[in-house]
């Protein structure tokens, strides 16, 4: 028997075999449901014993005039979460909203959270207890890459991340590299998760041991060095390094000139995420550009899409990133 706290819509979606948005509609007696879907879910509810709230059912009826948006604060020193903040607030000016951040001491109770219309996740992480408490919550949610937990946001935004990383690691490949390394971001993440598959994969395939090294996210710029001090001693060989953290290939450069390597010359390095002081460091650094403002703002569109009902529950949409090829991938 369950007894960890009041049962969400999440669960009754889940048990139901419905998304949240039918369910809630279903409990609410609106919107397009079937009666055998409308019978199903009222029967799981009661079953569970979900007790709706009375300001979440309103929300639909009644605009907050505002979104919510959650950025973990370990995350928010990163110049391309600070874009992408940004781009949602640009969007939700546009459609005359105001954009409520949420932290860890706003956290809804399971099931209930009645401040905003809908809410924006930037690249959620698995073990953050507020993305959990969110997708729980009974309002739309959208997020920026898929969440790598058991919960279902309402709609997604993706890129291609892998295939341009393999496009990255082909281009290091044609300057010479053949002995790359991944300083890998943490798999509590989508987009962790699939820079690191996709490394491996694209190493394998090329017949190339796998150097890589995983940390996690908001490590501090000494964590990094020491990281880039490991790559080195695992393999003296190493002939490429990719920094998939924002902001760690600049926090890489004075341990690879202290251990003698010529950025550019013996060592190929290039970034996951571009920033403008890749562009301006010595010499500038070759990078994928995320595009996070457009991102931020794509994000925000797709929750009033869904509001508005205009793009139905689990839609996915795909933004189109780019690389920026600089100096230090050429020999």
């Amino acid at each position: 028997m369950r007894t960890d706290g009041p049962v969400t819509l999440v669960e009754v979606a889940k048990a139901a075999g419905v998304s949240k948005t039918t369910a809630s509609d279903a409990l609410r007696n609106s919107g397009r449901v079937s009666e055998r879907t409308r019978q199903l879910v009222t029967s799981m509810a009661t079953r569970l014993g979900y007790s709706p709230n009375a300001s979440a059912q309103s929300l639909r009826r009644a605009s907050t005039g505002a979104i919510g948006l959650h950025v973990p604060e370990i995350l928010t020193r990163s110049e391309y979460y600070m874009s992408f903040v940004f781009g949602v607030v640009d969007q939700a000016a546009e459609m005359n909203y105001d954009v409520t951040l949420i932290t860890s001491k706003h956290v809804p109770s399971p099931g209930a959270f009645h401040r905003v219309d809908g809410v924006v996740l930037g690249d959620p992480l698995e073990t953050d207890p507020v993305v959990r408490g969110l997708l729980g919550a009974a309002v739309p949610t959208v997020t920026c890459e898929r969440f790598t937990g058991e919960a279902v946001p309402s709609g997604v935004v993706r890129s291609d991340h892998s295939g341009m990383l393999e496009r990255l690691l082909a281009h290091l490949r044609s300057a010479g590299a053949r002995r790359p390394a991944l300083l890998a971001s943490s798999s509590t993440t989508d987009w962790g998760k699939r820079l690191q598959q996709t490394f491996r994969a694209w190493c394998e395939a090329e017949g190339l041991p796998v150097l890589l090294r995983e940390q996690v996210f908001g490590s501090s710029a000494e964590v990094v060095r020491d990281n880039v001090r490991a790559l080195l001693a695992d393999d003296p060989a190493l002939d490429a390094l990719v920094c998939a953290p924002d902001g760690s290939a600049v926090a890489a450069l004075p341990v690879l000139r202290e251990a003698g390597r010529e950025v550019g010359g013996d060592l190929l390095l290039a970034a996951c995420v571009d920033s403008v002081p890749l562009q301006h460091s010595d010499p500038p650094i070759t990078a994928i550009d995320l595009h996070p403002r457009a991102a931020g703002a794509a994000c925000a569109q797709l929750l009033f899409d869904i509001l508005a009902g205009k793009a139905p529950e689990g839609t996915e949409r795909s933004l189109p990133i780019g690389l920026v090829e600089r100096r230090s991938t050429t020999r």
